[in-house]
This record gives C-alpha cells, sequence and structure tokens, in this order.
C-alpha cells in the first residue's frame, strides 16, 4: 500500500473503527514521519505504520515510530526480531506479516504480538499459498493471534476468516477505492472497471512474486519471463512504477497493485461506510449461522 495508504485514509479508516497503516514502502524516514504527524493532527484513535525491512531505511524509520510513539508496526519482507525490544519499550505492538506456516512459527517464536496470514490472492508481493488454506494452518500452528488477509472485500469474506480461525482482518484493494484515499482517479477508475481475471502475478523468476492488474506494463514482465531474462532487466523495469500509476495516474506503465478481489469493488465509498458495511455483514452471517441450525 506504498503510495496508497497515506495520511488521509490512514485516519478515516481508524475514525471509522478500524486501524489505519500507513504504507512506507522504500519512503524516506521524513516523509514516514510528516505522515505520522499529519495523522495524528487528524485523528485521536490508533493507527499503526507497515515497514518494509529490506528497505534501506528500515531502521531508521523504526527509530522514529519509536520517538513517536505510534500504536502498532506491521512489518513485511524480513524477520523484525532484532527490533522487538526497542519497540516492545516503546508500547508497540508488533505485527509481522507472514506467507507460509515455517515463517508463522518461527516469528511467533520471537515474542511478537500477532500475525497476519496473508494468501496469494492479496495485491503486491505475494506468496503461493491462498488465504483460506494458509490461514487455519498458521492458526493451529501458533499461539498468538492472527489476522487474515488477501482475497477479503467484504462481510461474507470477514466472516469466512473469522470462522477460520482469525481475530480480525486486513484489507488493502477494497480502500484504494475509498474516498479518502489519495491515488489517481484512474487507478480507482481501472479497479472498479476490472473483471475476475484481470488480476496478474509476474516476476516470478526473480522469487519476488508481485499481483497486479493487467496492463502494458504486465505484458513487458511477461515478455522478460518468455526470454528467460535475468533478474537485473525485470528490476530495471520495475523501478518507480508504483508510484507512476498511484501518484501519476499511468495506468498503462504504471504497476497498479491490486488483489483478485478488484473485480468485486463496485464504487468509490467513504472508508466509514465500507468498514460498517463489511463489520454489519460479517456481523449478520454469524449470527444467523449461530442462531440456525447450521451450527449445533
Amino acid at each position: 500500500m506504498a503510495w496508497v495508504s497515506t495520511a488521509e485514509l490512514v485516519a478515516a479508516v481508524s475514525e471509522a473503527g478500524g486501524l489505519g497503516i500507513i504504507g512506507s514502502g522504500q519512503a524516506q524516514p521524513q516523509w514516514v514521519r510528516e505522515q505520522v504527524r499529519k495523522v495524528k493532527g487528524l485523528t485521536g484513535k490508533p493507527f499503526g505504520v507497515n515497514v518494509m525491512l529490506l528497505s534501506p531505511y528500515a531502521e531508521e524509520i523504526i527509530n522514529l515510530l519509536v520517538e513517536e510513539r505510534v500504536a502498532v508496526v506491521t512489518t513485511g519482507a524480513g524477520n523484525p526480531g532484532k527490533y522487538l525490544n526497542l519497540m516492545h519499550g516503546a508500547g508497540i505492538k508488533v505485527i509481522p506479516v507472514v506467507s507460509s506456516v515455517a515463517l508463522a512459527k518461527r516469528l511467533s517464536r520471537s515474542g511478537v504480538d500477532a500475525l497476519i496470514a496473508e494468501g496469494m490472492e492479496s495485491g503486491g508481493h505475494v506468496g503461493e499459498v491462498t488465504t483460506m488454506a494458509l490461514l487455519p494452518q498458521v492458526v493451529d500452528a501458533v499461539d498468538v493471534p492472527v489476522i487474515a488477509a488477501g482475497g477479503i472485500c467484504d462481510g461474507r469474506g470477514m466472516a469466512a476468516a473469522l470462522m477460520l480461525g482469525a481475530e480480525g482482518v486486513q484489507m488493502g484493494t477494497r480502500f484504494i477505492c475509498a474516498r479518502e484515499c489519495t491515488v489517481h482517479e484512474q487507478v480507482k477508475d481501472m479497479i472498479i472497471k476490472a473483471k475476475d481475471r484481470d488480476s496478474i502475478v509476474t516476476g516470478r523468476p526473480t522469487g519476488h512474486p508481485v499481483r497486479v492488474l493487467k496492463n502494458r506494463l504486465t505484458k513487458k514482465f511477461m515478455e522478460l519471463e518468455e526470454s528467460g531474462a535475468p533478474a537485473e532487466e525485470y528490476e530495471k523495469l520495475g523501478v518507480g512504477r508504483m508510484k507512476l500509476a498511484m501518484v501519476d495516474g499511468d495506468i498503462d506503465m504504471g504497476s497498479v497493485m491490486a488483489g483478485q478481489v478488484a473485480a468485486m469493488v463496485q464504487r468509490v465509498d467513504p472508508a466509514w461506510d465500507i468498514i460498517n458495511s463489511v463489520v454489519t455483514e460479517a456481523e449478520n452471517i454469524i449470527r444467523y449461522i449461530y442462531s440456525s441450525k447450521v451450527v449445533d
């Protein structure tokens, strides 16, 4: 959610009762600090920051998040173990994203507060296991709370995740089309028009597969795969492409990272309406199940 989950969306989600998360991506520390302080100016509710541990600024960003006393840090692309004492000392909850049971077990033993089990349906960097297969296995394997991510767009998805043992859900693609999200309108329009087969995974040969919506850029990535190009060619082609899409609105040669549920997004709504509809639908489904003879 780099270039997508910025202060405006984060504050709106937290105000609506969710937990807004700033997507720091490869951003420089000063930008992250500015975003954190902007959120604080917009809401008094808790919020978090996602830190990609492969970022060259990861350690500096974690230090500033400790200074700013954010409520939650989610992490990806690495093990936050060496930072745990520092963040816990500042009262920060640490929640890594995992895409396998093995990683979930390893990180749960390190003392993290919860885990996000993210399936390959999600947008952006993905693993190889689907959410509905991964989630119950992670729940059974660890003793910390598990949050489900990937392929969840509405209350039906949330109810399914809760029934499989999740304590909550993380949603990304649906919130790209939140009214408060500042991405270019071309991106929102592309998601709303997406069909069920418009999502594709590129970059598998590099070991860092990424799920995006099909466009001219994805065709070029697929051409690299077919030609057996070295990893350097993928990296060269991919530099700056997400900003090109999300900020500049180039949906042909920019990287529109979105999940398989993009085809389920029908319109732009305020963040409050999205959260309210998802939670209400999930509650109604679960209430029906437990008040009927579906579950005895």
